[in-house]
């Protein structure tokens, strides 16, 4: 799988905001695929395990920081299984994509990355969001519908549809994200 990147979005999470138990439902369901597939990411050749994550408005929080605050948040069963390991490369966002103000799209370029596998949190939101920005840098992305979470099912399922129409994503389940 040389020249593909896992690219773990939003999943340190406090869970202290307003949509928190709309998503924890929903993550339940999906952190045991993706910790098996970060898992697997860790160990495949050619594979780049990179975490995006939200800084939550602290614009001096590192990864320690963010990390810690979601493991003292109101979910730490969710965050525990997938919290990135010292070698993972770690970006912080302040927006809803994983590359806008974000040195992802450079780092991409210089480690010859052509087809991103997105996953994580919130599947109509900031995968989305993230999958558009990926399309129109001409980049090949997967997603796997049960690696990602959302708040709004019917939202979910929208965005997801309009990332395989729209943006020729491929929709493939965890376990065979890595074929």
């Amino acid at each position: 799988m040389s020249g593909t990147a896992l690219i773990v979005v939003d999943m340190l999470n406090p869970y202290q905001h307003r949509d928190a138990e709309l998503l924890t439902a929903s993550v339940e369901k999906m952190v045991e695929p993706l910790a098996d597939l970060i898992s697997r990411a860790h160990r495949a050749d050619g594979v780049e395990l990179i975490y995006v994550n939200d800084n939550y408005g602290d614009f001096t929080a590192d990864r320690d920081d963010i990390v810690q605050r979601a493991l003292d948040g109101e979910r730490s069963d969710l965050v525990a299984p997938i919290v990135p390991s010292d070698e993972c490369v770690f970006l912080t966002k302040v927006r809803h994509s994983a590359f806008y103000s974000t040195a992802l799209d450079y780092l991409l370029s210089r480690r010859a990355i052509r087809q991103v596998i997105l996953a994580g949190q919130v599947t109509e939101q900031c995968i989305l969001y993230s999958a558009l920005d990926a399309y129109v840098r001409h980049y090949s992305i997967r997603v796997a519908p049960d690696a990602v979470a959302h708040i709004d099912p019917d939202l979910g399922a929208a965005a997801l549809r309009m990332m395989e129409q729209n943006m020729r994503t491929e929709l493939t389940p965890a376990r065979y994200c890595l074929e």
